[in-house]
């Protein structure tokens, strides 16, 4: 009996242990991920547009499914209570959703094309150039 309670034990110390590593390598993953410089804050400033963005194509029938499915998992995400990084964490607490955008749409750019979320933009000609400098399209302009 007692080797089947120290087995529940070291099994439950094992996938705490496994689930705390796991986030640790998020955290560092959204810290290397992150926009840099001023970028942060400007994401930070347009997220509101840009969540209406992936909201519009999100529910664009024309894009390709697996963009659609990306999408719909950032929504469901952003929707959650719990933010991966709680917000009592210097500088990525409060910006986590802010980089988990990010990095959705500069996959969601390279896949579908800068015309496509161009036509889906609620927001200022000013808010659409910074989010072409975070998906890192103002680095490629020549495809």
């Amino acid at each position: 009996m007692g080797s089947a309670g120290s087995f529940w034990s070291d099994l439950l110390i094992g996938v705490g242990s496994a689930l705390l590593l796991a986030w640790l390598i998020l955290v560092l993953a959204l810290l290397v991920a992150r926009p840099r410089g001023g970028l942060l804050r400007e994401a930070l400033r347009i997220l509101p547009d840009g969540l209406r963005l992936v909201r519009r194509l999100a529910g664009d029938k024309n894009l390709p499914r697996g963009v659609r499915v990306r999408l719909a998992l950032l929504l469901a995400y952003l929707a959650l209570p719990v933010d991966l990084i709680p917000d009592f964490i210097p500088v990525l607490g409060y910006a986590d959703d802010a980089i988990v955008v990010t990095i959705v749409l500069r996959g969601v750019v390279r896949r579908a094309g800068i015309d496509v979320v161009r036509n889906h933009w609620p927001g200022t000609e000013a808010g659409f150039a910074t989010v072409v400098r975070l998906t890192g399209l103002d680095n490629h302009k020549d495809r």
